[in-house]
């Protein structure tokens, strides 16, 4: 039996509400449930069991000091020019969130699972878009491109498992690595 699991970061409830109001409520825009929102440091689907248990051990060996990071900056990844996601990002190149991310993607690949070479581009998915045009979105962006939700101060990072039902996906917590001082 394999598990689809994913890495990330949780976001406090007061940023998830503050992300929540600003939803604009454009026809074939799906906002993000509240407690869907989350910040991947890493995706592997397929994850067969002996993979998921030296997964979850590598996971838990990796140090790092709590850090804060900016949530700010609307925008859209789009296909073919129609916008897909709506997500909002986590400021410029954060050095302790990409060392995360690295360490994440060499837990993954010493558990013997296929590392994600695309370049990761850090982001917080708000919402989901279906057959929606880039100009029914482009006042939307526009004036919340400069957004700026504040900081978060990040303490943990979390393994999921997710399981897709008809009525959206279900993410359990399988494991919780802490941050420690260094």
């Amino acid at each position: 039996m394999s598990k689809r699991l994913f890495v990330a970061i949780d976001l406090p409830d007061s940023t998830r509400q503050l992300l929540a109001r600003l939803d604009p409520h454009i026809r074939g825009v799906r906002w993000t449930d509240l407690t869907q929102m989350h910040l991947t440091l890493g995706f592997f689907d397929d994850v067969p069991d002996d993979a998921y248990s030296a997964l979850r051990e590598k996971l838990s060996a990796i140090q790092f000091g709590a850090f804060f990071l900016p949530i700010a900056g609307v925008g859209a990844f789009s296909a073919k020019g129609a916008p897909k996601i709506i997500w909002i990002g986590v400021g410029k190149a954060h050095p302790h969130l990409f060392q995360i991310h690295k360490r994440v993607q060499e837990s993954a690949l010493a558990a013997g699972l296929k590392p994600d070479l695309r370049p990761w581009h850090p982001h917080i998915t708000i919402a989901r878009c279906r057959d929606v045009s880039a100009q029914s979105l482009r006042k939307f962006l526009q004036a919340n491109g400069e957004l700026d939700a504040g900081m978060i101060r990040v303490e943990a990072f979390h393994l999921y498992s997710s399981k897709l039902t008809p009525a959206g996906p279900i993410h359990t917590r399988e494991l919780t690595v802490h941050c420690r001082g260094l």
